[in-house]
């Protein structure tokens, strides 16, 4: 499908920490479609998801909670240093995220379509899908400061997390456009209005 045949998007990135969730919910307000990659994959995984059923054939119960949902740390527990096991799990998740992903996209009513993906600057089918790439940054202090703030994982956790990513300075050679969220969220959000214009007028051309 060429770009022509579906919204403007703008694919959204950054590092754990970075701030993300906040600036696709300020987008939201602003009354435009996101669609969220890690959204697609939480519903995947639910109780019910659709993907349970080949994660249960592919590891077994033991990665499975008692309401049927995957469970996150025993399954990240089998993954984190096992890559055969991390690429078997993408390998189920990954093709059913990206279709739930354009189904979302081509349904969307908005100026623009917003692609948060926490991977965007790693995987080519989610770079080939964007027309711009936005990238939220802040210095990788700030974001250990704000996991360890969050989730009261140690700073070498954050640090282990943050290296299975691509790197700050990759991210921002990839972009096309940034938004700096070293501050508060309302100099965040006075970079978003002006970037919500410059898209508008992008996608209308």
């Amino acid at each position: 499908m060429s770009k022509r045949d579906r919204p403007f998007i703008v694919g959204l990135t950054g590092g754990i920490g970075s701030g993300k969730s906040a600036a696709t919910d300020y987008f939201s307000r602003l009354g435009i479609c996101i669609v969220d990659a890690d959204e697609i994959a939480h519903a995947l995984t639910a109780a019910g998801g659709k993907a349970m059923q080949a994660i249960r054939e592919a590891f077994g119960d033991t990665v499975i909670t008692h309401e049927g949902a995957l469970d996150r740390v025993a399954m990240r527990a089998r993954a984190f240093n096992n890559e055969e096991v991390r690429l078997r799990l993408e390998s189920i998740l990954h093709p059913m995220i990206r279709t739930e992903a354009h189904h979302r996209t081509l349904a969307a009513q908005s100026p623009y379509v917003v692609l948060s993906a926490p991977l965007l600057i790693e995987s080519n089918h989610w770079r080939e899908r964007c027309d711009r790439i936005c990238v939220v940054d802040c210095p990788e202090e700030v974001q250990i400061r704000r996991v360890q703030r969050r989730s009261g994982l140690t700073g070498e956790e954050v640090l282990a997390i943050m290296n299975t990513q691509a790197s700050r300075s990759e991210r921002l050679a990839a972009a096309d456009d940034v938004l700096d969220n070293s501050a508060d969220l309302a100099a965040l959000y006075e970079q978003i209005d002006m970037l919500h214009q410059h898209y508008i007028e992008l996608a209308t051309e």
